[in-house]
């Protein structure tokens, strides 16, 4: 008997149906061999945690879900609703009483103690600054009051944000090399380069056309409140210090307060897209000089021009060196020869994971989730089930 059913509509079907296969079979293979059969959801879970109940993965929760159509909606998944394994390992949901807030991925008060409040900006010049400090201080804290240029005009009672102006990031392009080079050169109490960073900024590479300015690094010092503006000849406005944090001294810029600095939750996800080899790396590792570990905070060379948002997941890893392959070459053990037919590259070392908490144009800062060995500057961000 001939089907009525369309043709077009068949193929739709059977494509759908074998994607269903596909997504299904995706999510068996990431299961854990140890997980449960069922599970009941309690307060203060994250699907981040329970997902590792589940998969060897947890930035993967989201491929339980996609294979079980009646979740309707994945972010709501509620205390007392218990979740078993079905047919071909798919996750159903027996709801609960309902009474309760759903959980979270992963909560914002999870990770917010190892925050650095930090954020890039592309100029610094037109921020208004600090120009001295109450009793001619070099530093000043909560309680003190400083005195700011730039602020013509402002009312009393408006607050600031008191920010330090710490590094600046650029990209040096490598055409016919492995990888670009990412670097940040501190900033002086003026926001200017330091006396000793020629060999990194030296004007043979920048600026020139091979060369990219990504950004300001503004790390948050405290938080101030205008008491008096310009008024009488004076030439500097008032702002009383009034919350606690790091200290400030003259050449702080300020920036109005932010009502919210972070997302309050954060679903852990695969990068959008692959970017190539050498493109996105660690660039520096907040209050460490190069190395950092489980729960620092890191600055990466990519941001949401590359298509990275709040909850990507990298994998960490070292290069692989490259070594003198001196039972090949004949080379005497003591011999330091480097020629470039004698080199062997070695493969990348994994160091551990990392999750974006706060994304600009071209920087991102991601908080190192876990980690088995040391993370330093220059360091690759791949893909999080990368193995290689």
């Amino acid at each position: 008997m001939r089907s009525n059913v369309p043709r077009s509509r068949g193929l739709r079907t059977m494509l759908a149906a074998a994607l269903l296969t596909v997504a299904t079979y995706a999510a068996a293979a990431q299961m854990r061999g140890d997980h449960p059969d069922s599970y009941v959801v309690k307060r203060g879970d994250t699907l981040w945690d329970i997902s590792a109940r589940f998969l060897k993965k947890p930035w993967l929760w989201p491929e339980i879900w996609q294979a079980n159509p009646q979740i309707k909606n994945p972010h709501l998944i509620y205390p007392g609703d218990v979740l078993s394994l079905a047919y071909l390992d798919r996750v159903a949901v027996q709801p609960g009483a309902r009474t309760e807030s759903p959980v979270n991925a992963v909560p914002l008060a999870e990770i917010e103690p190892f925050l650095k409040d930090m954020r890039i900006v592309s100029d610094i010049s037109s921020l208004p600054y600090v120009v001295g400090l109450e009793d001619g201080r070099l530093h000043a804290s909560r309680g003190q009051v400083a005195y700011v240029r730039g602020l013509e005009g402002i009312a009393a009672g408006q607050r600031y944000l008191i920010v330090r102006p710490e590094k600046r990031y650029r990209m040096v392009e490598r055409a016919g090399m492995c990888c670009d080079v990412f670097q940040g050169q501190e900033l002086d109490a003026r926001g200017h380069s330091g006396p000793d960073d020629g060999t990194l900024w030296s004007n043979a590479v920048f600026p020139s056309k091979n060369t990219e300015f990504l950004g300001y690094e503004l790390v948050t010092q405290t938080v101030g409140t205008v008491t008096r503006g310009e008024v009488a000849g004076i030439q500097a406005s008032t702002v009383l210090l009034d919350a606690e944090g790091r200290d400030v001294r003259a050449g702080d810029r300020l920036i109005p307060v932010e009502a919210q600095t972070y997302d309050l939750q954060f679903f852990p996800h695969p990068p959008k897209q692959q970017a190539k080899y050498g493109r996105v790396t660690v660039m520096s590792v907040a209050d460490h000089d190069k190395f950092g570990g489980t729960r620092d905070v890191i600055a990466i060379s990519g941001g949401a021009r590359e298509g990275i948002d709040n909850g990507t997941v990298f994998s960490l890893w070292k290069r692989g060196d490259a070594v003198t392959d001196k039972i090949k070459s004949g080379l005497d053990a003591n011999d330091d020869i480097t020629l470039a037919e004698h080199k062997v590259r070695l493969p990348d070392e994994f160091a551990g994971h990392a999750m974006v908490f706060r994304t600009f144009d071209n920087v991102s800062y991601a908080l190192v989730m876990s980690s088995v060995k040391p993370v330093r500057v220059g360091y690759e961000l791949k893909h999080p089930d990368a193995s290689y």
